[in-house]
């Protein structure tokens, strides 16, 4: 079978997004245009440009077709239209599905006004825990975000403008860096535009851009700073703060076999999928690292703080590894530094709070 003509125009023009669009942002434009142009709405007149819609998803919609359209676009980047007498394909000769047809809404149980409100007053008291994890968190992409803006009704647009103002009133201090503002605004997004989408998206394309939007504020906030195993990792830092020369300088060398190396994480666990042991991590480790108390050369320092950080990174995630792998791992600090017991107890799903 022929494979089908590469359309000449651009793809991402017709559905007026970037070109590294997720698939969400693809799906969110497409279904936003076809409310606009889909001959029940606009008339027999809108046909010609619903299937110009249409054809755009259905290039960008398919991961081998984009590839394939991304790969050849690039190669002829600047280049005319073509000019070989291919007819252009697409998948739907109609004009796609109807505006009236939304998708089955999540069930919201709470009224959105209450659930703002509960927001807003979350914000306010965000800790200084929460907001080092929000500064650290994975915020919903800018191109999304921009992409769902670009196509509200502007009703829905002046909703979500009168919450974000209402959130520059409610941060505390410390919080008004762009990367924590991004999660905040992720989550407030999903609260003023989560029955919106609804109605906008199928799934899984609903289901995808909740968890992109919520992603951050979730994995920051009510969340203990060092994960499930927070008790552990705060004994650790505070027996390395009372180290004295020797246990330092014992420390810098465990430092050496550190240096240079990936931080390990369980073969079923994923830094990417797991936000909210990735930000444990992260803390971890700059925290007992910055324990390492002062009382040795510049560079032995540097040494136990990788050390330090290793072992608290480790500590974190220590119900995820087996038991034989925690222990392999940490066998340079045992039992000086970590003492028996401190390895896994229970096998518990990675993502536990």
């Amino acid at each position: 079978m022929p494979q089908p003509a590469l359309p000449a125009d651009d793809l991402y023009a017709r559905l007026g997004v970037p070109t590294d669009a997720s698939p969400e942002a693809i799906e969110v434009a497409w279904r936003a245009l076809l409310r606009r142009h889909h001959p029940d709405v606009a008339g027999p007149e809108g046909l010609e440009q619903a299937k110009r819609i249409n054809v755009a998803h259905d290039w960008l919609s398919d991961p081998a077709l984009r590839a394939r359209y991304d790969r050849e676009r690039g190669l002829r980047h600047g280049l005319g239209p073509r000019g070989d007498g291919h007819r252009t394909w697409h998948a739907r000769d109609g004009a796609g599905p109807a505006p009236d047809r939304p998708a089955a809404p999540v069930h919201r149980h709470v009224d959105q006004a209450t659930l703002i409100a509960r927001f807003l007053d979350r914000i306010a008291a965000l800790s200084p825990t929460e907001i080092d994890r929000l500064a650290l968190a994975e915020p919903p992409p800018i191109a999304f975000g921009a992409t769902i803006r670009r196509f509200l009704p502007p009703e829905q647009r002046a909703a979500l403008d009168e919450v974000e103002t209402a959130v520059d009133g409610r941060l505390p201090p410390g919080a008004d860096r762009p990367t924590i503002r991004d999660a905040i605004d992720g989550y407030a997004t999903e609260l003023v535009l989560g029955r919106f989408l609804d109605e906008l998206l199928t799934e899984p394309f609903r289901e995808r851009a909740h968890e992109r939007l919520t992603r951050g504020w979730d994995a920051a906030v009510g969340q203990p700073r060092y994960g499930p195993n927070s008790t552990a990792v705060e004994a650790l830092v505070e027996r390395i703060g009372r180290l004295d020369r020797a246990g330092l300088q014992r420390l810098a060398e465990t430092g050496t076999d550190v240096r240079g190396t990936t931080e390990p994480w369980p073969p079923d666990v994923s830094p990417g999928d797991e936000d909210a042991l990735r930000i444990s991590a992260i803390l971890a480790a700059r925290d007992a690292g910055a324990a390492v108390p002062s009382g040795l050369t510049a560079a032995e320092r540097s040494r136990a703080r990788l050390a330090a950080g290793r072992l608290a990174h480790l500590l974190v995630l220590r119900h995820a590894f087996a038991p034989a792998a925690f222990e392999g791992l940490t066998g340079s600090w045992r039992p000086w530094l970590l003492p028996a017991g401190s390895g896994p107890r229970v096998r518990r799903p990675a993502g536990g709070r």
